[in-house]
């Protein structure tokens, strides 16, 4: 009779490492096939028990939203000038899959709105600093950024793969204008 070797139960010790090997395995596998992907899939992408899985997420949700949470504190280290932030905001769009919009759910819930309260607060000073150089619009608003972004996802939203949600987000960029368009030397 031969033993198989199995990893040993490391219990709590395990905590951090197995909460973020679920959320890069969310992260992809929502991305490569859909908000609904199975969770065992995760968990199993993941190397953890579903019991763990759930013990950390116990709503589909709140997966998702931990890797939005994760795009925001992105966003709030950053620290960049905005070409650097909005490049990163239409990537992280870009590798969401459009499983964001689908997450979030109605634009009036708390969650939703506390997200874009805190989008807000990282891109209004780049924001307001890109005007001054004149590298953006003038009356360019934090708002339309939004706007924009919902337009993003709705137009990746429905592409399967990253190289066809990078060419939808490049083309729904180019449609909005110059608005958004950055100098060269950005």
């Amino acid at each position: 009779m031969t033993q198989t070797a199995t990893k040993p139960n490391r219990g709590p010790a395990a905590a951090a490492e197995n909460r973020a090997a679920l959320l890069a395995a969310a992260r992809c596998l929502f991305a490569e096939r859909g908000y609904h992907v199975p969770l065992s899939a995760i968990a199993r992408e993941a190397g953890v028990g579903q019991g763990s899985l759930y013990r950390h997420f116990p709503q589909r949700e709140l997966i998702a939203a931990a890797i939005l949470e994760e795009n925001l504190a992105v966003l709030e280290r950053s620290g960049g000038d905005f070409a650097g932030i909005w490049r990163t905001v239409v990537e992280q769009l870009v590798q969401s899959g459009g499983f964001v919009e689908t997450t979030l759910g109605s634009v009036d819930a708390p969650r939703t709105i506390d997200m874009e309260r805190r989008f807000c607060e990282v891109v209004a000073e780049p924001l307001a600093q890109a005007q001054q150089a004149g590298t953006v619009a003038a009356d360019l608003r934090v708002a339309d950024l939004v706007l924009v972004m919902r337009m993003l996802l709705g137009a990746i939203g429905v592409e399967k793969d990253v190289p066809s949600r990078r060419a939808a987000a490049a083309q729904v960029l180019a449609l909005v204008g110059r608005g958004l368009e950055l100098d060269e030397g950005e």
